[in-house]
């Protein structure tokens, strides 16, 4: 019911898959294909699934990227994976892919000139970016028992997207602000480019017992990124260079929130710490090499696929 996973299922459909969509209780049902109610925390509820449906795949696109403390992500991002592979090993050990959707964060950030590869350390700076890494040293724990691959993607952004949104409404109310973070850099891909990798990873032989990073090429400025926006949204628009000390008040007064209603936000100082950050870019060659991964949208199609999306969907 997510971001990706909504597009990956629907993807899948098109593709003529038999896909079942594992969601929690407060998700709501997909608009198409078959779903099941589960709960991680549950390790019972998840063999009885994997005993009745024997998947031929499981794609792990569930998780979360805000949290109030680093149980809160252990909770959501660790022991569902888990779980899962539990779940699997247990019921349904002929699987043919597993595969886990991790995160560039789980590497933390990079050089603005030296973008990062599969051979670099990890070494995440925040809660979000550790749960990912341990998500991912829990699967690579399962060795040869189960064939699974890791795909980390860089930010991506697109119709459905709830993160970069923000950045689109703001244009759109003839708004388009930076923090200090203009001359920044980071990698960035389209939804869909993707979902091609996540399918085309998990059809791959050479891709088993592999993690690979994917973006679309080039990394780019949040300069570049948000003008892009501006171009294609065909509006006019009061451009602020703000302060980057702002982000740290930002963060400060949504934590103070988040102390009276127990709901964690966007702006915290873990987000602040990364978006204090020079560069947090890759290079997706490795999966160009392993199973032929080639971007297909590149930003301004991207954009402005994302505009329309969101204009049609009355998000903005």
């Amino acid at each position: 019911s997510g971001f990706v996973g909504g597009r990956l299922r629907d993807a899948l459909l098109e593709a003529g898959a038999d896909v079942v969509a594992i969601r929690r209780p407060s998700s709501p049902e997909p608009k198409s294909g078959r779903s099941a109610v589960a709960d991680y925390a549950d390790l019972n509820s998840l063999k009885a699934l994997m005993a009745e449906e024997k998947p031929d795949y499981v794609f792990h696109v569930a998780g979360a990227t805000k949290g109030v403390t680093y149980e809160d992500f252990q909770r959501a991002n660790v022991m569902p994976t888990r779980h899962l592979l539990g779940a699997i090993e247990a019921e349904h050990p002929e699987i043919k892919r597993f595969v886990l959707v991790s995160s560039l964060a789980a590497y933390g950030p990079s050089g603005a000139n030296k973008p990062l590869i599969e051979s670099a350390p990890r070494r995440p700076i925040e809660h979000y970016g550790q749960s990912k890494l341990e998500a991912e040293e829990v699967v690579e724990a399962v060795g040869g028992i189960l064939p699974w691959t890791i795909i980390r993607p860089a930010g991506v952004y697109g119709p459905g997207d709830v993160d970069y949104f923000n950045l689109f409404r703001e244009v759109e109310k003839g708004r388009n602000a930076y923090f200090g973070n203009r001359d920044r850099w980071f990698s960035a891909v389209y939804v869909d480019d993707c979902v091609r990798a996540l399918v085309a990873a998990a059809q791959s032989e050479e891709a088993i017992a592999q993690a690979y990073f994917i973006c679309d090429g080039k990394p780019i400025t949040w300069g570049t990124f948000q003008e892009m926006i501006v171009e294609m949204s065909g509006r006019r628009v009061k451009t602020l260079n703000l302060p980057e000390f702002l982000v740290n008040v930002a963060a400060a007064g949504g934590e103070l929130v988040t102390k009276f209603d127990g709901k964690p936000r966007l702006f915290n100082r873990q987000k602040a710490k990364m978006s204090a950050q020079e560069a947090w870019t890759c290079r997706s060659a490795k999966a160009t090499e392993h199973f032929d991964y080639t971007p297909e949208v590149d930003l301004r199609e991207g954009v402005r696929r994302s505009i329309e999306w969101y204009r049609a969907e009355a998000w903005m």
